[in-house]
């Protein structure tokens, strides 16, 4: 079910990037793939834990993982970009649980869809803004033995968020139509964890928030 949800969501964003424009003859209607390594650092917001552990909350760790985007630039400055990627996280104890280590981990995918401005569109070095909206899903969810130990076994899941995305970036010339990539974006990203243990069930609302850097390589074509 949560891979349908994704795919959905990343036929629904494809189908957004598509242009609608009619085709006037412009020579700056183009596409642009880039491929990066990026890190996904979580500012987190997280806690308490109720109604079991009001004294404890979780902190989530960074992930590196390659990203994709498919950008299509509709006129020299506005382009639309889909942002592919997903990242495996780890959950650990603080507070009263920061005994027990690690607590669990979770998938994350978090489809994103910004529109661009692309300033200096014919120079060398190409500074861009963007701003737009992200849809996550947490998938392949699991405590880890060590919460399990501790308290009984245990599932965990997290609830999808629907949140805005910021992002900032350069192209830098390396041939006429490759480049290196710098990109940097925020994603505003909202779940509520449940933890459930038999007929008890423990929830935690988590403000992830991360910060998203990237280098990279892309091409216009």
């Amino acid at each position: 079910m949560r891979f349908s949800k994704a795919l959905l969501a990343a036929t629904a964003i494809t189908a957004i990037t598509t242009p609608v424009w009619a085709d006037d003859g412009s020579d700056y209607a183009h596409w642009i793939i880039r491929a990066r390594v990026i890190r996904v650092t979580p500012t987190e917001r997280t806690g308490p834990i109720e109604p079991t552990f009001p004294g404890a909350h979780t902190a989530v760790t960074n992930s590196y993982a390659p990203e994709l985007d498919f950008t299509y630039m509709a006129t020299k400055h506005i382009g639309a970009e889909l942002i592919l990627g997903t990242t495996k996280h780890n959950i650990d104890g603080r507070g009263a649980l920061d005994p027990v280590g690690r607590l669990a981990h979770t998938w994350v995918l978090p489809p994103t869809l910004t529109l661009q401005y692309h300033f200096f569109p014919d120079g060398h070095i190409r500074p861009y803004l963007g701003a737009g909206i992200n849809y996550t899903i947490f998938y392949s969810e699991k405590a880890s033995s060590a919460l399990q130990n501790a308290v009984g076994s245990t599932k965990v899941g997290l609830s999808d968020s629907v949140g805005y995305a910021l992002q900032a970036g350069v192209d830098v010339d390396v041939s006429r139509r490759m480049f290196v990539n710098f990109d940097l974006k925020y994603l505003d990203i909202n779940t509520t964890a449940t933890l459930t243990t038999g007929s008890l069930v423990n929830r935690e609302r988590v403000h992830l928030d991360p910060l998203v850097p990237g280098i990279g390589v892309g091409i216009r074509f």
